[in-house]
């Protein structure tokens, strides 16, 4: 037994597991009572408790070794109320990346249940977000092949009949899906989405701005590659539907670490070649191209291109504000020797010119709240 740093007592036995155990079970329970978050925090009390007002462990959010949703004060009178037989989604997460992995995570049970449930049942993860359904997560609900609704409450509410699947997916050991979470993706997930699209593609995030763990140098990356046959692609400006056609299409597939790379592992193949390059010396990298590598029975190339990484000043170290500065020629010369390229003959770092143009573009290289930090160079490696 271990304390994470609330002071909170964690048995890491607890935690949802590929193997099985609760993470494949599903509970039902009678006048539940679910309770929202209040606050906006990593961690934050909100969950789900039985009719005689014993919590229900099995509807907390896990990341890695914890819980993130952590029992919460039980409510003295509750007005809200919802009829009917409801499917337990969990935390609705508006980060498009957090929701594929940790919103879908309950899903696979649907073929169990889906004929007599109203619809899929969150909570916000964000308070202030309230009942919002965003575009993106119907349609995600529709690739999995339901039409049911999607039905959030941010306000204490009891519920006529809560079905509570473990939960199967998510970020730690759970990152390679138990059985039947995977099966229920291969089985159901965009199945009727046929291919469409070039058969090598680089997926971007040039377009998304630093702001959001972008990688300077990465416009001359891509002119690179479209001289390599490759098509630039921007995920964010198509639907889910247009991706996923993409992501089929591809033979070979490039990308920047990222969230596009979780949507790609629910329908990839494990024929593909896939390559991705790190944006951070830090993060969740490794989680990602296992995801990859156990959907999609393939073994992703993790490229460590870096030339070096801005972290924020305040602190001077690798977090989700961080971004990488790309070393041309490390990433040129390990995708030709991987077959993904052909010539490496234009594939040089940024010349100081170079680099001082779009450093200054950028707004970086001054007192703008980040600093240089050369990162710990890794080996590139497939992971197995």
């Amino acid at each position: 037994m271990s304390k994470d740093a609330s002071g909170l007592e964690i048995d890491p036995d607890d935690q949802p597991m590929p193997t099985g155990g609760w993470s494949e079970e599903i509970l039902t329970l009678g006048d539940a009572c679910v309770v929202p978050p209040r606050i906006s925090a990593l961690v934050q009390p909100a969950g789900v408790f039985y009719a005689d007002g014993s919590y229900c462990p099995e509807a907390a959010l896990w990341r890695k070794f914890r819980p993130i949703t952590i029992e919460p004060e039980r409510p003295k009178k509750v007005v809200e109320t919802l009829e009917g037989r409801w499917l337990w989604g969990g935390v609705l997460w508006a980060h498009f990346g957090h929701f594929l992995v940790e919103s879908s995570s309950r899903l696979w049970a649907l073929p169990d249940v889906e004929e007599d449930i109203r619809g899929v049942l969150f909570m916000p993860k964000r308070p202030k977000v309230g009942k919002e359904v965003r575009g993106f997560q119907r349609e995600y609900l529709s690739l999995f092949g339901t039409d049911l609704p999607i039905q959030v409450v941010d306000q204490p509410t009891c519920v006529e009949e809560l079905v509570i699947p473990g939960q199967g997916f998510g970020l730690g050991k759970i990152t390679v899906g138990t059985r039947k979470f995977r099966q229920a993706v291969h089985d159901r997930f965009a199945t009727h989405v046929a291919p469409e699209g070039p058969d090598k593609i680089y997926i971007s995030r040039s377009k998304l701005g630093l702001g959001k763990g972008g990688l300077l140098g990465e416009e001359k990356m891509e002119a690179l590659l479209e001289a390599e046959g490759y098509e630039i692609f921007h995920p964010q400006e198509h639907s889910l539907t247009v991706q996923v056609a993409r992501y089929k299409a591809a033979k070979h597939v490039i990308a920047a670490d990222g969230s596009a790379l979780h949507l790609f592992a629910m329908v990839g193949r494990p024929e593909q070649e896939v390559a991705m390059i790190l944006r951070r010396s830090s993060g969740a990298n490794n989680l990602l191209a296992k995801h990859v590598e156990s959907f999609c029975k393939c073994n992703p190339v993790v490229i460590d291109g870096l030339r070096a990484e801005w972290v924020p000043e305040e602190g001077a170290k690798s977090n989700r504000l961080s971004f990488g500065e790309l070393n041309h020629q490390i990433i040129g010369e390990t995708l030709s020797s991987l077959g993904f390229i052909k010539g490496t003959g234009d594939w040089i770092s940024l010349s100081e010119d170079e680099r001082a143009v779009i450093l200054e573009k950028k707004g970086l290289g001054g007192p703008d709240g980040f600093v240089e930090a050369k990162p710990k160079r890794k080996r590139n490696k497939m992971v197995s």
